[in-house]
């Protein structure tokens, strides 16, 4: 098993009066030739943005880009004619594909939004862009991995990259037994909230690791966990 390790304290960031993001790779002005991705795992933003602001209408071409909201209200418009508004336990994913513009609002007027901002490189390049969201609170048990994107559409969310996007909210001193879906695959733990350990490795808020080279991986939770794992094609 082989593994990368990516500390909170250790993410580039973008600061502007609106906008507070954290760049777990690299980004925009946040260059780490070290830190290009995890596979297939391109873009991992913690993103917070104040009431009646966001990213304005601006193009996307041959990426798969998922949005998880934390807290708040992401407000999404595009060129495809879509416009939502999601909260938490919603998930949003857009294929950029040939080309499409869209704009990611926060869609309060006076609550912060806080979002997961995922970029993953599609197997695929120019195929039609496309946007949906998915309602995952159905899948959402206490204590319990919920698969919610994955290439085959067996989910609600579906992919055009070998991806698999798990999440959960879970209690201390809980065992987490994941197995890979394909081979040559490795899986991004992202720890949203709390503190686990894997291996001799203990991870922490807003701490990321990536394990490879293995066909499973076990995840203990130390304290009360909220945990992501994006398994993607290496």
């Amino acid at each position: 098993m082989k593994t990368v390790i990516d500390r909170s304290n250790t993410r580039g960031r973008s600061r502007t009066h609106w906008l507070d993001s954290r760049h777990t790779f690299s980004f925009d002005q946040y260059y780490n030739p070290a830190r290009m991705g995890f596979g297939a795992l391109r873009v991992l933003n913690d993103d917070r943005v104040v009431p009646g602001e966001g990213f304005g209408m601006h193009p996307h071409k041959n990426m798969e880009i998922i949005s998880i909201p934390l807290s708040g209200k992401l407000q999404h418009g595009d060129n495809q004619k879509n416009s939502r508004i999601i909260t938490p336990g919603d998930i949003q994913t857009m294929s950029a594909g040939t080309g499409i513009w869209h704009s990611e609002m926060n869609g309060s007027d006076d609550q912060q939004v806080e979002f997961l901002q995922i970029w993953v490189i599609p197997e695929r390049q120019n195929t039609p862009p496309a946007y949906k969201d998915y309602d995952i609170r159905p899948l959402l048990h206490r204590n319990e991995l919920a698969l919610i994107v994955s290439p085959d559409g067996d989910v609600p969310a579906k992919m055009l990259q070998q991806a698999w996007f798990s999440i959960g909210e879970f209690d201390a001193r809980q065992t987490i037994d994941y197995q890979m879906h394909r081979e040559a695959t490795g899986v991004y733990i992202f720890v949203i909230e709390g503190e686990v350990k894997v291996g001799d490795t203990t991870l922490s808020r807003r701490d990321g690791m990536g394990v490879y080279d293995t066909r499973e991986v076990t995840i203990q939770t130390l304290k009360e966990s909220h945990i992501l794992l994006i398994e993607v094609r290496m």
